[in-house]
């Protein structure tokens, strides 16, 4: 089993692609998107959003990271594509599935799914661009409104010159709701020639045996499984153990030592609140601790709170 490790713009970003591929066996990350406009990037973008650029193109655990490039003018994205891989990215993935209502407003993301000849030309002009012996991967969700042009766009995918397709299998307005329609990646696999890979809905072992068995994937997917169980890549692979509850709030007093000594320390307060609500998903002890740590402000008192109740563990 292939499994990648989804880029969720805010969430996944580079210490959390430490902090989970530290205790996993993933075989690829894809980094947050870099949103292309109009402009060829400076390579501080690319190191902000993806700073294992700088060592290798991989995490200290040695799994690769594939840059994410968001936008809808094929000229653009090539330039990018080509900057992304001359600062060490081990590839390209290209994005038309975020959700997002500012992402699609400014035409970039799922928004593109309406019309599978964009996707096509994003594609075949980053394929041209990317050295031939280096991948392009592209996202898509099964559909903007509805899943009538799955089929088109997986297939603008494919003709454009991609190596590899992720699918989410729900549509933009299904967002995250229940369930995958994980079927529809199944006709998407048999009928193109490159690897396909199934992504959403799954959160354990049973899940991704459910998601191999429909889909005839396997290649998946995880991002909010990810989060909500830390050693979810290595429940599907082996089903061995989930990591208890005193594992999973030793690992995040570790990340939280980490980001507090980081440049995004500002934000730490709202992205350990925001771990925790996927947390929460898969370990009861943790809801009492979220909701104490829910109304408070400072970063200290956070880590404070989360290292008390790690020694009452202990």
């Amino acid at each position: 089993m292939h499994i990648t490790l989804a880029p969720m713009q805010g969430v996944l970003d580079h210490l959390m692609r430490e902090t989970l591929t530290a205790v996993n066996d993933y075989d690829l990350c894809i980094s947050e998107f870099v949103r292309v406009v109009d402009q060829l990037l400076p390579a501080k973008v690319y190191h902000r959003l993806c700073p294992e650029l700088k060592q290798g193109g991989k995490t200290r655990a040695g799994t690769p990271v594939r840059v994410q490039l968001l936008g809808q003018h094929p000229e653009w994205m090539a330039e990018n594509a080509l900057r992304a891989i001359e600062l060490g990215s081990p590839g390209v993935d290209l994005n038309f599935g975020c959700p997002a209502p500012t992402v699609n407003k400014s035409q970039g993301g799922a928004v593109l799914l309406k019309t599978p000849e964009t996707v096509h030309a994003i594609v075949k002009a980053v394929r041209d661009a990317v050295p031939a012996h280096l991948p392009v991967s592209a996202k898509i969700r099964l559909g903007f409104e509805d899943k009538a042009l799955h089929m088109e766009n997986a297939d603008a995918v494919y003709q454009g010159g991609a190596n590899e397709l992720a699918v989410h299998a729900r549509t933009k307005v299904e967002a995250y709701r229940p369930p995958a329609h994980w079927e529809y990646v199944d006709a998407i696999r048999r009928a193109l020639p490159i690897p396909v890979t199934a992504n959403g809905e799954i959160w354990n072992h049973a899940d991704a045996v459910r998601c191999r068995a429909v889909s005839g994937c396997d290649r998946l997917m995880v991002g909010r499984g990810a989060l909500s169980l830390p050693n979810l890549a290595n429940v599907m692979k082996q089903d061995c153990p989930h990591l208890s509850w005193p594992e999973v709030l030793r690992l995040m007093v570790r990340y939280s030592e980490q980001d507090l000594a980081g440049e995004k320390a500002d934000y730490y307060p709202s992205r350990i609140k925001q771990w925790f609500s996927y947390v929460v998903r898969e370990y009861a002890e943790a809801d009492a601790l979220f909701r104490r740590i829910r109304t408070i402000k400072t970063a200290d008192e956070i880590r404070a709170a989360l290292e008390r109740e790690c020694t009452a563990l202990t």
